[in-house]
């Protein structure tokens, strides 16, 4: 079994896109350089790969497996690679486990499947995971759903009976409501010290630092990797005046991202992002998203600039 350390796992770790192309195939060149580029900035300690910014949930196995392989490729030999592992039946969740050991990540961060989302027996979740622990050798992240993402949600029960299982080393903590993280911190610290837990709210990322995060994996840090390390740095020096300088720069850009009107729409904003500072041809995403529009090209203008962001790019569509 690969060894991750608590080390290995702390700091900033990038959640990054996928580009596409006008007609949705992956544009494979494009993402070995937008890997490679979020990588090699001082502080990035890994990537979060197939997540929800990677477009997991409208990828095909074999493309999943292409995106660890370009990525193995295109990043240094030391940076951390997890691929995020989604299926609606377990034993297909255990086979892109498989896959993705063999092409060459190095942990896994398991999603619950959408069918969670209306109810489910607790049992169904540890069933879900067991398929991936018995699939692979790889250690295993959880998945904190938001909570208001309904019973995608783990409960508390739930959440101390998956973290019991040994390879289950941590979890990617985006409840993105701040008691909720908090609760869960101190519950899962309780009952399993060595346990990771990984701030991941991009809109409370400060607040997180302050009470107690092993690092993040976020998809803010695969447009602006500097600011979210800056971030991380001055926090873990408890330098909270220029912390909140950092968070203030960050502010606007996490709220046109994640929160504006309508809820869902974060790749693509992402990717718009990406675009406006030239390193996108375009915001392509794959149906059913739409297609970013001229609204969110322009709060997203307006908060890249706050940021102190170079706008090299206009856009496609912006």
């Amino acid at each position: 079994m690969t060894q991750i350390t608590a080390s290995r796992l702390s700091g900033i770790h990038a959640a990054t896109v996928v580009p596409m192309t006008e007609r949705f195939a992956i544009d494979e060149t494009r993402l070995a350089q937008h890997l490679a580029d979020v990588s090699r900035v001082p502080g990035i300690r890994g990537l979060l790969i197939n997540g929800h910014a990677g477009e997991n949930f409208v990828l095909g196995a074999a493309e999943k497996r292409r995106v660890i392989e370009i990525a193995r490729a295109s990043v240094p030999a030391d940076c951390l690679l997890c691929s995020g592992v989604n299926a609606e039946s377990s034993l297909d969740l255990g086979r892109e486990a498989a896959t993705a050991e063999d092409a060459g990540a190095d942990l896994v961060l398991v999603f619950p499947p959408n069918s969670f989302a209306l109810s489910h027996d607790p049992e169904a979740a540890l069933i879900h995971h067991r398929h991936v622990l018995d699939a692979c050798n790889l250690p295993v992240l959880l998945y904190g759903a938001p909570v208001g993402a309904g019973h995608l949600a783990y409960d508390g029960p739930t959440l101390r009976a998956l973290a019991s299982a040994p390879r289950i080393i941590g979890i990617k903590e985006g409840s993105w409501e701040i008691a909720a993280y908090e609760e869960h911190l101190r519950m899962l610290r309780a009952s399993r010290p060595d346990f990771i837990v990984l701030g991941s709210g991009d809109e409370h990322l400060l607040t997180s630092y302050m009470i107690g995060s092993a690092g993040s994996q976020v998809s803010l840090a695969a447009i602006v990797p500097n600011l979210v390390v800056a971030l991380w740095d001055a926090s873990q020096r408890q330098d909270w005046t220029e912390a909140m300088r950092l968070h203030n720069l960050l502010y606007p850009l996490s709220v046109a991202i994640y929160r504006d009107a309508p809820g869902g729409r974060a790749t693509a904003r992402l990717k718009a992002c990406l675009a406006l500072m030239g390193k996108l041809p375009s915001a392509t995403v794959r149906p059913p998203q739409p297609p970013p529009g001229a609204t969110e090209f322009a709060r997203l203008r307006a908060a890249l600039a706050h940021a102190g962001v170079a706008l090299n790019g206009s856009g496609h569509g912006a």
